[in-house]
């Protein structure tokens, strides 16, 4: 009988790390440990969650360990690159919150880490990876339900929160500017829903409308791609309005030249429960609901940890979209200086 894998966690600044741990645990594997400099904000909810979890003095302890196979990291983003390079240096893989990167230096960094290695550097681009609806859109893209994919079409809205966001969610060098945070999701979307292996940035562009008050925030943002494949329009923000009964209204609209999916991921105003998926094709003209499908993800990430496969997601692919996503924001910021 194969051992379940042991994994930890090191850095939890950021409450993605609570479905990164739960759903490495729902694939099987185990938690054998934390840690995270200081006391967050996210630690009690943390602690609710994982309480049998023991929390290490340091986080080399967690590194020296020799039963633990993987690494998640959910700290500071700007610190996320160099736990990353840490971590693989000491034999283990990494599976990291997004932005997995903030600077180029930092991406050119991993990528040597990883050629030095062979160790497993992945981001848990959760707008895909735990949403049941794109796993079903998958599915059906793959069965040819839209024809071929030509264009993605991906919104990010986000519920600011102002009064649970520490200091360094307002500093643009701690986070990355908001096309390396947040846009990351949707381009990894129209990377993979294009079978696209590069593409370009035709346009993009952040600002500040309604935070004056906090110039390190950016609260909109937007990216126009092109490849051989497809194109590709994203819309990131800050401005889910309190009424709305979730975080934010993400939603996803796949074009093929036979017809288009449209994924209403996290709600569905006047309607009850998540994952709504709408299909639109030469036959069919329904909705719906995906919240069953499942999150493959996980368990595949282990089996490729295993077997020293590539079946969750590519190398390759995670670095394409880290190395768009900061040409986006670069782009972005020089526009506005």
């Amino acid at each position: 009988m194969t051992t379940p894998l042991r994994f930890a966690a090191i850095g939890i600044d950021h409450r993605h790390v609570y479905g990164m741990a739960a759903n490495m645990i729902d694939a099987g594997a185990v938690f054998a440990g934390w840690h995270t400099e200081g006391h967050p904000n996210t630690e009690e909810g943390f602690v609710e969650r994982f309480p049998e979890v023991p929390r290490a003095a340091d986080a080399q302890a967690l590194l020296d360990d020799p039963g633990i196979e993987l690494i998640l990291l959910s700290g500071i983003p700007r610190d996320r690159a160099g736990w990353a390079a840490r971590a693989m240096e000491a034999g283990k893989d990494v599976l990291s919150d997004k932005p997995g990167c903030t600077t180029e230096d930092q991406l050119a960094m991993l990528q040597d880490t990883v050629a030095r290695t062979g160790r497993i550097w992945s981001i848990d681009f959760s707008e895909r990876f735990e949403v049941p609806a794109v796993t079903r859109a998958a599915e059906l893209v793959a069965e040819g339900a839209v024809g071929r994919v030509i264009q993605t079409l991906g919104i990010g809205p986000h519920r600011l929160n102002r009064p649970s966001r520490p200091d360094w969610f307002f500093d643009r060098a701690a986070y990355g500017g908001i096309l390396t945070d947040i846009a990351s999701h949707q381009i990894d979307q129209f990377l993979f829903f294009t079978g696209s292996t590069d593409a370009t940035v035709t346009l993009a562009r952040v600002a500040n409308y309604a935070n004056p008050d906090d110039p390190g925030l950016q609260d909109f943002g937007e990216i126009a791609l092109q490849s051989p494949q497809g194109h590709g329009y994203i819309r990131v923000d800050w401005y889910t309005p309190d009424a709305l009964p979730t975080w934010g209204d993400g939603r996803l609209t796949i074009l093929g030249t036979e017809g288009y999916i449209e994924l209403r991921k996290y709600v569905d105003v006047g309607q009850p429960g998540t994952d709504h998926l709408i299909l639109v094709n030469g036959t069919r003209s329904e909705k719906i609901d995906a919240s069953g499908a499942g999150l493959p993800f996980f368990a595949r990430l282990i089996a490729d940890i295993r077997d020293r496969s590539d079946t969750a997601m590519t190398q390759a692919h995670v670095f394409k979209v880290c190395a768009l996503s900061l040409q986006a924001q670069a782009m972005a910021e020089a526009a506005n200086a």
